[in-house]
């Protein structure tokens, strides 16, 4: 049956405060908001109310993602600047639709075009800026007080200073002496310009001996302290993003650094140019709640001067946040919501069959040797962190607690060793990513959090410790009292944000930057958000999720993409169908272990069983579907994308390479084997094995991926597009996530008439993912409270297949939606598939099992979104021979 094409959106229309669907897009000098703007046409007419934008403000020349920010109160000039921006915004307007950005509170790039750590760097402590930044002049270490540590030399200071590549140079357009390393720069205090223009910039000349000691005393007098990027893991002074040193933490919860911060998104909404914000990394901030209030309340406090035709409600705002296990975003908060991390783990477990779970543990441990659990795992990791990655700010914090015990006459005599191995064991036992301690309302969570710890600390720790553990668990757990001595109260109120600024990042680079690189048992689990060690989700779980999402924050995010994500959302639901086929995963990879001996080096470096397992993982999930063995520059262009992949695997997972010390010996050796596995001429079996699985499960792993799509845009929340998304996305880590689109085949797909079984037919080509997304945002565009507001609805399914459907029902007054899945289906796919399966079960599969829907309705006709087709309700029940005859699901309203 032909379906048409949706009309394009009125002008009329204005879009609402609270998004009815939002495309989320990636910014940079190559897609500015021009590029935007030509494809604005598309994007109205796919039925998306916002675009959700990456960060707009100024950000570091040539910054692919904008959260690098230089400069606060600028629109980027790479993307447009402000008139680019006021062109898009009225070319949005237009369509009826409104405008989310990306807002970055907690970090700034560290740049020369950074006017405010530029003034820092040269004025120290006399900057109108040095407490915008979050910078300990006061350190431990003698020799860095009153300074700023600067870890971006190559290699330690005295090599380079002797090597002669460190300079000073007079830069005319700033009118001052400058220190030049390379590509780098740095300011001078203004004292020292007389100086040099008596001597002379050739006094300074590092080559020569004379000048080397001259020049090493002048950067001794600058406020900042040149030194080897190693270094920083262990000395540095001032808060960074994760441990990334070019990126420095920003203090916003001072009033002066939070005004200047919002001056520019405060003035575009009060022009009507925005409509809302997605904070970035909320967990970096010292008081998430305060933040939170004030950017709501100054929003709405702006919303009688908006023009005409803007939304005038309460601006839409999500918060980048993580939340483990059952921890639910604070109520306090006043916000939207997550920006969908969350729905992505829980739809993502629902994909994956519990019975696989024994099977694929077993497999992982006998191939890569590795017996540990992930959490136990992830414990190691911690402590290796902590030790190396994280040790500056673990003693920044060791110290402040010293401070505290030295404070009361019984408590003194617990010295720094204790106090570090104490803290150590609290922080790797530490389960939830922050407490918020020290809010303006406390949270029950909080104690639990810490109660947590506690225990896991106990295991570790011997019973001597335990009365320090209990102390740094009140420190650290629990506000001071006002009546505390002012200067031991500080120090209190300290050491918790010193705390809960390092759980987070911890957490982050523990699990997602370091453990998902290093448990292989099965990837698709390991994703932004998720927990590895929850293998799986009933459907009784994912809609106890739902319900609990809904009732709290019925306007969240639900994204399955990012720009962050470790593998495309199309790449995990093919991934999840191993959990159905485990025994004949197993029989591939061993054959595949086997016969790849033969492609190893002989002697020498090898690549590990792990990798090579995680590799295989990869190459089965990634496989383009319309990939031709014969097509070698497709090959090798897909070989290059598994390269960079297997790179960052490699670094991220610390075991055998890193960032800090790349080991090339061994990536090269990996390298060379997968190349050699990607060569038709050398390895052409395997080629032949792995498509023709691919082919197969792959089947299954599309239906995965079109019952992943359906629902993310049908259960209560905002649902997401990443751009491209729209089809097949069987994307890497970025910089692959961050591919360009191409939007011209998006815009002919837009005006081809599509036949439903050629559609599924012809599934490899995406059609099928792009037309199910098309008509279900067609249908929430013509009924949007029935999808904002309607009661989320669990239904029965009974029969010989119930155990392979999701079922549930929005209802809004008289108006109903009805979504039928199916759920971990690969055998009924591949059982009326033959040698070809397509993604859709055969209607004879399901025999007579049906949706139990008298709770909703008992008898009539209700039509299909996804097929134009009627489906008839009988006896308060409907047949999914019926339902799912001619689509791989149903979407039926009345």
């Amino acid at each position: 049956m032909t379906h048409a094409t949706a009309s394009k959106e009125g002008a009329s229309t204005v879009a609402p405060g609270v998004p009815r669907a939002t495309i989320r897009l990636q910014f940079h000098a190559d897609f500015t908001f021009e590029s935007a703007l030509d494809q604005l046409d598309y994007f109205a007419q796919l039925g998306i109310s916002h675009v959700y934008a990456s960060p707009i403000t100024s950000a570091r020349p040539g910054s692919l993602h904008g959260y690098d920010t230089v400069d606060y109160e600028t629109v980027n000039p790479e993307l447009g600047g402000e008139e680019g921006l006021r062109r898009f915004v009225a070319g949005l307007r237009a369509r009826g639709m409104g405008l989310i950005v990306d807002v970055v509170p907690n970090h700034m790039g560290v740049s020369r075009q950074n006017a405010w750590l530029w003034s820092v760097l040269r004025l120290g402590r006399a900057s109108p800026y040095a407490e915008y930044f979050d910078i300990d002049w006061e350190p431990a270490d003698a020799a860095l007080c009153g300074k700023m540590l600067a870890p971006y030399l190559g290699d330690q200071y005295g090599n380079v200073l002797a090597a002669g590549e460190l300079s000073l140079e007079w830069d005319e357009a700033r009118g001052e002496y400058l220190v030049a390393y390379f590509d780098a720069r740095f300011p001078l205090a203004p004292e020292c310009s007389d100086e040099i223009a008596a001597n002379g910039i050739e006094a300074y000349d590092a080559s020569r001996l004379e000048g080397r000691v001259r020049l090493h005393a002048l950067l001794e007098r600058q406020h900042y302290r040149l030194a080897w990027w190693r270094s920083a893991a262990e000395e540095i002074n001032w808060r960074r993003f994760f441990e990334v040193s070019d990126l420095i933490g920003v203090r916003v919860e001072r009033e002066d650094t939070r005004e200047a911060i919002h001056r520019l998104p405060f003035r575009l909404y009060a022009e009507g140019l925005i409509d809302g914000a997605r904070v970035d990394h909320i967990d970096g901030l010292a008081d998430p709640e305060g933040y939170c209030r004030y950017l709501r309340e100054s929003l709405c406090a702006l919303n009688d001067g908006r023009p005409p035709g803007c939304p005038k409600d309460v601006p839409y705002i999500v918060v980048e946040k993580i939340l483990a296990g059952d921890e639910h975003l604070p109520a306090s908060w006043r916000v939207h919501g997550t920006t969908g991390y969350d729905f992505m783990n829980d739809v993502g477990a629902l994909l994956h069959d519990p019975q696989g779970e024994l099977p694929l543990t077993e497999l992982w441990k006998t191939v890569s040797g590795e017996t540990r659990g992930f959490r136990t795992l992830v414990a190691d990791v911690r402590r290796k962190l902590l030790a190396q990655n994280f040790a500056g700010e673990r003693e920044a914090l060791v110290g402040v607690l010293h401070r505290i015990a030295r404070a009361d006459l019984s408590t003194r005599d617990w010295g720094l060793p204790a106090i570090r191995r104490v803290l150590t064991e609290l922080l790797v036992h530490f389960p939830v990513y922050r407490t918020y301690v020290g809010a303006a309302t406390p949270l029950a969570a909080d104690d639990v959090a810490m109660r947590v710890a506690c225990k896991g600390a106990r295991s570790s720790l011997r019973p001597a410790d335990f009365g320090l553990l209990d102390l740094l668990v009140q420190w650290l757990g629990q506000t001071p009292d006002p009546m505390t001595a002012p200067a031991l109260r500080a120090w209190r109120l300290q050491a918790i944000r010193r705390f809960q600024q390092l759980t987070a990042p911890l957490a982050a680079k523990s699990v997602e930057d370091t453990g998902f690189y290093r448990y292989g048992r099965l990837l698709s689990r390991n994703e932004v958000g998720g927990d590895p060690g929850m293998f799986s989700l009933d459907p009784e779980g994912f809609h106890r999720k739902v319900l609990a999402r809904a009732s709290r924050l019925p306007d969240a995010m639900l994204a399955t993409a990012t720009h962050d994500h470790k593998r495309g959302e199309d790449a995990r639901a093919r991934l999840a169908v191993l959990t159905e086929l485990p025994e004949e995963w197993r029989r591939v990879v061993e054959a595949w272990m086997r016969r790849h001996e033969a492609l190893k080096p002989k002697e020498g470096l090898r690549p590990a069983p792990a990798d090579e397992y995680m590799l295989y993982q990869t190459l089965f999930s990634a496989w383009p579907l319309d990939l031709s063995l014969s097509d070698e520059a497709g090959v090798r262009a897909f070989a290059d994308r598994v390269a960079a992949w297997q790179t960052k695997s490699l670094r991220e997972a610390k075991l055998r390479s890193s960032w800090v010390a790349p080991a090339d010996e061994y990536e090269q050796v990996c390298e060379a084997f997968l190349r050699t596995v990607l060569d038709p001429r050398r390895n052409g079996r395997t080629l032949l094995e792995l498509s023709a699985f691919v082919a197969r499960a792959g089947a299954a792993g599309a239906l995965n991926g079109l019952v992943q799509a359906l629902l993310r845009l049908t259960v209560p929340g905002v649902p997401d597009l990443y751009q491209g998304t729209e089809f097949w996305d069987f994307s890497l880590v970025d910089p692959d996530n961050r591919r360009p689109v191409d939007y011209a085949q998006r815009r002919a797909a837009l005006q081809a008439g599509h036949d439903d079984a050629a559609l599924v037919a012809r599934w490899r080509d995406g059609g099928i993912k792009f037309e199910l997304i098309r008509r279900a945002l067609a249908l929430r565009r013509r009924d949007p409270e029935l999808f904002r507001r309607g009661d989320y609805l669990p239904l029965p399914a009974r029969g010989e297949a119930e155990d392979s459907i999701l079922a549930f029902a929005r209802r809004h007054e008289d108006r109903i939606a009805l979504i039928v899945v199916p759920r971990c289906a690969a055998a009924l796919v591949l059982a009326s598939g033959g040698a070809s399966p397509v993604p859709h079960v055969a209607p004879q599969a399901w025999g007579a099992t049906e949706v139990d829907v008298s709770g909703v309705i008992s008898q009539g006709m209700l039509r299909n979104a996804l097929t134009g087709g009627e489906c008839q309700v009988e006896g308060g029940a409907v047949r999914l021979a019926e339902a799912l005859a001619d689509f791989p699901v149903a979407l039926l309203h009345a």
